[in-house]
């Protein structure tokens, strides 16, 4: 069976756009849950519905795989699964690391797409010397010390760094020394690589930054119209108020710092 240390995706050789690279795995989950309930066609605007984009911009990043459809009839759903697969590289072994076996590492490592996606979890690996030799998913927990070894012996040319941030760039460049060229890095930190390496980071807390971001927004939209505001849109507003007048300035009862009266009374 093929490695990912000898074979490379073909999708930068044929010069697929890294935005489409990106789109794709969407539109093989969607074509996954078509296949699972048999459905033999479907059609660009149908699967891009499922897929949660327009039906131009699929049409438009299926023509980089060479795939147009029939018209009236649609695309062949295996073999859009088949297509896309080859491009992402999921019809080889790619056997994958993870370091870092805490609540989120093992959550990882107990994770069942692994397997039916092309990888292999080859080994779970954690710095602290209580946990070695521990089944985690059914597979004994190594230490850090065995790192390179197991990269070289298991051919790994993806990791995974679910450490702490402060153990992150030392984790990620003991990777990239022992021949890994690809990280997906869970810890909350920017990583530093050389070129040739690819790395995609995963950080929960951004992205709940982010919605956090959107609902203030609604909520701001919704007070401006009139409408009923959340209760937690609105405790969040009552705190802006109160730290708005914290910040006003002093008042004929308050001294020249704003906080205590600068004549007591007698």
């Amino acid at each position: 069976m093929a490695t990912g240390r000898t074979h490379r995706p073909a999708t930068r050789s044929r010069g697929i756009p890294e935005a489409t690279v990106a789109r794709l795995p969407l539109y093989l989950r969607a074509l996954t849950a078509l296949s699972e309930r048999s459905v033999p066609t479907v059609s660009s605007e149908e699967l891009a519905a499922a897929a949660g984009v327009n039906s131009a911009k699929l049409r438009k990043d299926f023509s980089y795989l060479g795939s147009y459809g029939t018209r009236g009839v649609g695309y062949d759903v295996e073999y859009l699964v088949y297509q896309i697969s080859r491009e992402l590289g999921l019809t080889q072994d790619w056997p994958v690391v993870i370091v870092g076996i805490g609540n989120l590492g093992a959550a990882l490592a107990n994770y069942g797409g692994f397997a039916s996606r092309g990888f292999r979890v080859a080994a779970l690996i954690d710095a602290d010397p209580a946990m070695a030799g521990k089944p985690v998913a059914g597979i004994p927990v190594q230490h850090t010390d065995e790192l390179e070894r197991i990269i070289r012996d298991e051919g790994v040319s993806i990791g995974v760094i679910a450490t702490p941030a402060g153990a992150a760039q030392e984790v990620c460049e003991r990777l990239v020394a022992a021949g890994v060229t690809s990280i997906l890095n869970f810890a909350p930190t920017v990583l530093s690589v050389p070129d040739g390496v690819d790395v995609r980071k995963v950080d929960l807390s951004i992205e709940l930054q982010i919605l956090a971001f959107h609902e203030q927004r609604k909520a701001g939209e919704l007070a401006a119209a009139g409408t009923v505001v959340p209760a937690a849109s609105r405790r969040e507003t009552a705190a802006q108020r109160r730290g708005a007048a914290a910040n006003q300035a002093p008042t004929a009862d308050q001294g020249p710092d704003g906080d205590v009266p600068a004549v007591m009374p007698t």
